[in-house]
């Protein structure tokens, strides 16, 4: 201790280290201080605590589910007073519409069966006049399965033509997104080939109006299906292509990542937005609980499906823009008009979890 001017003590520098922290007590011991901070990991600060790394796995995990969840509506009949009248929607709901519903879809089954078994017969020698007959039919019949869902239709914009070089791309959230924009205007549609009666309308009536399937397990497939792509939107006459770039059904609150294909195609993009209200009934369809059959029962025992389709503007790829970047950005058009929320994830995660390993390596 040292005294100075007027008297006052001053703590010598030894004293004050006495009573500095030291520093080097707080920071890791051996080589690791001398890392570069650009090395520092996501993985290495999850590493401090396995109770973060099962936080963070949590959280990934609810924000990817949640995209194929249905979101059953909060009870409103269990009263006195609203109980009764729950009980008389059923009664009118199953024992009067539905089968008026199944009479109107059987009806329309006859009709289109009837004048399409003889068009493909008897018009083989004439392919254009052949191609315009089926393309009507199909229509129809979509026609008549959205009147079996009483489908309330709300269709904005000007209506698709056919021109070569135009590809059309939607939101997905049912298999009855495809009805809905057929009955308007005929497509062919880009999708996964599915077992059973919907199998076999695929692979014979949809087929002849250029429907294109794949099966998304199959590597090759894939390249069949891109060479396809190519061929079909050259053509003059050929259907417009109807494309889902999300891969899978999502339950219309959310959009997942785009695939790109469609968007390297060189082709003009018409983006169209589908939402459906869910006063009556909840359109999404989630295929590993569901058959499409009993989704079509859903539908046909609900008292209406309420839908509005936007056609939107048409999209280029600018010069300086990548594939990837021009589905986000038409990604982002669709979502804002319907009202969608973007999460970055890849819907075929739905099928196919990547393994730990791989997630660890990402």
């Amino acid at each position: 201790m040292s005294s100075g001017k007027g008297g006052e003590l001053i703590p010598s520098s030894s004293e004050l280290d006495l009573d500095r922290p030291n520093i080097e007590d707080y920071l890791p011991s051996g080589s690791s201080i001398h890392e570069p901070l650009g090395k520092l990991r996501l993985c290495d600060l999850l590493d401090i605590s396995p109770t973060l790394t099962e936080a963070a796995g949590a959280i990934v995990d609810d924000s990817f589910t949640r995209c194929f969840k249905s979101n059953p509506p909060e009870p409103w009949n269990w009263n006195v007073y609203l109980f009764p009248l729950w009980c008389c929607g059923v009664v009118i709901r199953y024992l009067i519409l539905f089968p008026v519903r199944v009479i109107v879809l059987t009806v329309g089954w006859i009709i289109f069966l009837s004048c399409f078994i003889p068009v493909h017969l008897l018009l083989k020698g004439h392919d254009k006049l052949q191609k315009n007959m089926k393309r009507a039919l199909v229509e129809l019949i979509c026609s008549f399965f959205v009147a079996s869902w009483t489908g309330v239709i709300n269709y904005h914009g000007p209506r698709p033509s056919m021109r070569p070089k135009q590809v059309f791309v939607a939101n997905h959230t049912s298999m009855i997104d495809f009805i809905i924009l057929e009955q308007m205007s005929s497509f062919a549609v880009i999708m996964q080939k599915h077992p059973g009666w919907v199998g076999l309308l695929q692979s014979t009536i949809l087929e002849s109006v250029g429907c294109i399937w794949f099966n998304r397990t199959e590597a090759k497939d894939r390249e069949t299906v891109t060479k396809k792509l190519r061929e079909h939107s050259q053509g003059v006459d050929n259907n417009p292509l109807l494309i889902f770039p999300e891969g899978t059904c999502v339950n219309n609150q959310y959009s997942v990542m785009f695939k790109k294909g469609a968007f390297e195609l060189g082709c003009t993009i018409c983006p169209i937005a589908i939402k459906y209200n869910k006063i009556f009934v909840d359109a999404f369809w989630n295929s590993r609980k569901q058959s499409f059959t009993m989704h079509l029962l859903q539908l046909m025992t609900s008292w209406a499906v309420v839908c509005d389709v936007w056609y939107l503007e048409p999209q280029n790829l600018r010069p300086d823009e990548t594939p990837i970047e021009f589905a986000e950005r038409v990604r982002d058009i669709i979502s804002v008009r319907a009202g969608l929320k973007k999460v970055p994830w890849d819907g075929y995660l739905k099928y196919s979890r990547p393994s730990p390993k791989h997630r660890e390596r990402k």
